[in-house]
């Protein structure tokens, strides 16, 4: 049988096992090693998982997703996002659309807490958005700020789904966080912009705060500003002795996680729940990331051995005759369809066995690539009909919040997010500048 049929069986096998809803380490790793078992026997199927998972435990930085994703849920779990959301209440109550523009402020300092876009997406419908519909703001244009607010937390680091390219794509996690900041905080300033120009034309959509509310003691307003900026002084204390070189990235995330405890006991809130909640749900999606890394391993093993990416390449590049960048473009286009039934974690692992590769091949920077497969992946989380983040708003959403207006509630800030794509495609800098500057 030829290895570009049995390339296509294989993605057939496996898009129809998550079809049937079976979990996506166990589709992709099952076809991975029934697939080696067949092209190399006994040995070589079962060489093939056992290699992997040598792998994958030899791997050191792996040691960083505990570590953060701890790190986050401490904080989330001990209520310092209620202490950021009342800080941006009143600081920035008094603008046009003030709280909404506070809200995208709270997720950028949440995504810097934790890494998940989850997290922010449960922070922003628990806490903002009961608030912001009680002011009279929108209800369409909040629920489109928490959304696309929730979707900066697989961007700007400690980004888990970077951690997950890097371990594929065998590229230095800190160069990819880094790489990461400089697009994030692009993006989240020109949703901060949309906002505010938005809200001028049009002032009902997120009316200015009552003065009896933001006229509070002065000592009060810097105190809040203290208790607010207390993730961001986390983040600080984490990442400046491994930007100067004095840490590794995993010293500095047992950092980060540590001084994460040591806020939440001085501020009274170090309970044995929150701690219990913390460590049971850092197990759980660390044992997901654990599983679904090494089924992506297996696969992409069997992808080298086929040569299915030097076929693909010269299908694209010598029979089709394509540019590159179309080539790149058509990649992007692909994650957006895909991510409309599928999350992040299933998109890079079924496709980067062939996309990273071709990728290199191409002569484009696998650096920057994980920067554009990412916020590609934000664009795909809200993308109808079924864009992950689509279903988890609506989930959370009051009842007065309907499917449809989620659904448009998020055009104008997918439109953004496709500037944001294509800005970082056409500047490559934006995103190299940084991790070039440092290492």
């Amino acid at each position: 049988m030829p290895y570009e049929l049995i390339a296509i069986l294989m993605f057939s096998t496996m898009m129809l096992m998550l079809l049937t809803g079976q979990r996506v380490f166990g589709a992709i790793g099952f076809v991975a090693v029934i697939a080696a078992f067949f092209l190399w026997g006994d040995r070589g199927g079962y060489d093939l998982g056992f290699s992997a998972g040598i792998r994958l435990m030899r791997w050191y930085p792996l040691l960083t997703l505990p570590m953060f994703i701890f790190m986050g849920y401490v904080l989330s779990e001990s209520r310092i996002a209620d202490d950021l959301y009342r800080m941006f209440h009143v600081w920035f109550g008094g603008l046009s659309g003030g709280l909404a523009i506070g809200t995208i402020g709270l997720m950028v300092l949440i995504s810097a807490m934790n890494g998940l876009s989850v997290a922010g997406m449960a922070i922003g419908a628990t806490i903002a958005l009961p608030e912001l519909l009680r002011r009279g703001y929108d209800k369409r244009m909040v629920t489109g700020v928490i959304q696309a607010g929730s979707s900066l937390g697989i961007l700007v680091p400690p980004s888990v789904v970077l951690v997950l390219y890097a371990m594929i794509a065998r590229q230095p996690v800190g160069q990819l966080w880094l790489a990461g900041v400089l697009p994030g905080l692009m993006m989240a300033a020109m949703f901060v912009i949309y906002i505010a120009i938005r809200c001028k034309l049009n002032p009902a959509l997120g009316p200015v705060l009552p003065a009896e509310e933001r006229d509070i003691p002065k000592r009060e307003k810097y105190r809040l500003l203290g208790a607010g900026l207390l993730p961001f002084g986390i983040f600080f204390v984490m990442m400046v002795p491994f930007v100067n070189g004095w840490t590794s990235l995993v010293e500095s995330s047992a950092i980060g996680a540590l001084a994460a405890m040591l806020a939440a006991i001085l501020k009274g809130r170090m309970t044995k729940e929150v701690f219990e909640n913390s460590v049971r749900k850092t197990l759980g999606i660390t044992c997901m990331f654990m599983w679904i890394i090494l089924a992506a391993l297996a696969f992409g093993a069997v992808f080298d051995g086929l040569g299915a990416v030097k076929a693909i390449e010269s299908l694209f590049t010598e029979q089709l005759g394509l540019n590159p960048w179309v080539i790149l473009i058509l990649m992007q286009l692909s994650f957006i369809i895909m991510g409309t039934f599928l999350d992040d974690t299933a998109m890079l692992v079924i496709v980067a066995p062939l996309y990273v590769p071709l990728v290199g091949a191409l002569g484009f920077d696998l650096i920057w690539y994980g920067v554009l497969y990412t916020i590609t992946t934000q664009i795909a989380y809200m993308t109808p009909p079924f864009g992950y983040n689509l279903f988890l708003m609506r989930a959370m959403a009051p009842p007065e919040i309907g499917l449809r207006d989620i659904y448009t509630s998020i055009i104008p800030f997918v439109l953004v997010m496709v500037c944001a794509l294509a800005i970082v495609m056409a500047f490559p800098e934006i995103a190299l500048w940084l991790p070039g500057y440092i290492y």
